[in-house]
């Protein structure tokens, strides 16, 4: 499978997206030829190559005729809906239009039907949205990967004034997406380039494993104190994909705690947003029998975690290390069964179901419920689970999500 990431060392839009995309090998005619079918008139588009500090890149330039913006969402959604665009482009295309209505809508309190997108409503906007979608297709990417996103610091002008960055709407649309900030005293991140990469992007974290088979760097306007580039990696991996994303290892050994204490501690850790806790006995110094505590934590919850074991535990201090998971597509099902409707955790990889497991609880409630033993509720939620979800992954019959 052909796969794209998205280095955001200097942040990203969507020009920058679609500099990365020629700078690695896309034709201009052929994108202007995708362009065409967006049925609009009053722009043009070219490419230059350019230099941003040490790097040579591609800058992508729209020029267009309007002197303003200020179309609404409706109609930017039927431009869209007249094109001829490919079903999957227009459809990735309005999915980005909607992410920017919606917390431009949340944020100034217009209602989407009444909203006027100003700075992501102009042709140039719409544009590099349409560009950016179709490039990545008729490059051959099946899937997008993309890093944490450097975001800038400082203020900005536009048309709702003096705005703190990283600019409220692109905050909004980079909620759940790892960024930060060294410092840089500007916009690195737009919002139709942080939109971009909420639609398209699968995960957001290191480079996966691939095969590199093209790089390209795509020009932001600026220069800055550093190459103000995005970079695309352009690469084959295994059709065996999976999803990823980094997580902290919190440990701590214990040899002087009452182990009664350790059910309640683990109880607080899975409550305060703890992914796993297990307990691993060890010997300790002078061999002296104990128990390692190990925590796997989102980042975001770390504090928390540290907080408890410090409170929970006699521990002095703890270990963390920042660990990269690798996880199958989770999804839970329900099937209908002769004990009552039952959960199912179905994990996928490139649309195959590789395991299949019904829930615990589920199963032990139907068992004291039906007064049968455990195993056979198991056992025939399993049963029709296999029956109704096919290894390919299709859902048939009694299965219901």
């Amino acid at each position: 499978m052909r796969i794209a990431y998205f280095d955001c060392f200097s942040g990203v839009s969507g020009d920058m997206i679609v500099g990365a995309l020629l700078d690695a090998g896309l034709d201009l005619q052929d994108l202007e030829g995708e362009l065409l079918k967006l049925g609009l008139k009053g722009y043009s588009v070219g490419a230059e190559r350019i230099g941003r500090g040490a790097i040579i890149g591609t800058k992508f330039l729209v020029e267009t005729d309007e002197t303003g913006h200020g179309r609404t969402v409706g109609e930017i959604m039927q431009i869209l809906g007249d094109s001829a665009l490919d079903d999957d482009v227009r459809s990735s295309a309005r999915a980005v239009i909607s992410e920017i209505a919606q917390v431009e809508s949340r944020i100034h309190g217009t209602p989407v039907d009444e909203l006027h997108l100003h700075e992501t409503s102009g042709l140039d906007s719409i544009v590099d949205i349409v560009a950016s979608i179709a490039g990545l297709k008729m490059l051959g990417v099946e899937a997008v990967f993309a890093s944490k996103i450097h975001v800038g610091t400082g203020f900005v002008e536009c048309a709702h004034g003096t705005l703190p960055v990283p600019a409220p709407a692109t905050l909004a649309l980079l909620e759940g997406i790892p960024i930060y900030s060294r410092g840089v005293e500007s916009e690195l991140a737009t919002p139709t380039g942080a939109a971009l990469l909420r639609v398209l992007a699968q995960d957001f974290g290191p480079i996966p494993e691939m095969k590199v088979e093209a790089v390209g760097y795509g020009a932001g306007t600026r220069e800055l104190k550093m190459p103000n580039m995005l970079r695309i990696v352009i690469g084959g991996i295994s059709s065996a994909t999976y999803e990823r994303d980094e997580v902290v290892l919190v440990e701590v050994n214990i040899d002087d705690m009452n182990p009664e204490f350790f059910g309640h501690a683990s109880d607080l850790l899975w409550k305060r947003g703890a992914l796993d806790v297990y307990l691993t006995p060890v010997f300790m110094k002078k061999n002296r029998p104990g128990t390692m505590l190990a925590v796997l934590v989102p980042q975001e919850h770390v504090d928390e975690i540290v907080s408890t074991l410090f409170d929970e535990t006699t521990t002095l201090g703890v270990r963390m290390t920042k660990v990269e998971r690798r996880k199958l597509t989770r999804e839970t099902l329900h099937v209908e069964t002769r004990f009552g409707r039952i959960g199912i955790k179905l994990g996928r990889t490139a649309g195959r179901v590789v395991s299949l497991a019904p829930e615990y609880e589920d199963c032990r409630e139907a068992a004291l419920r039906y007064n049968v033993p455990l195993a056979d509720v198991y056992d025939e939620a399993r049963a029709v689970a296999r029956k109704t979800v096919p290894a390919d992954g299709s859902a048939e019959g009694n299965v219901q999500q």
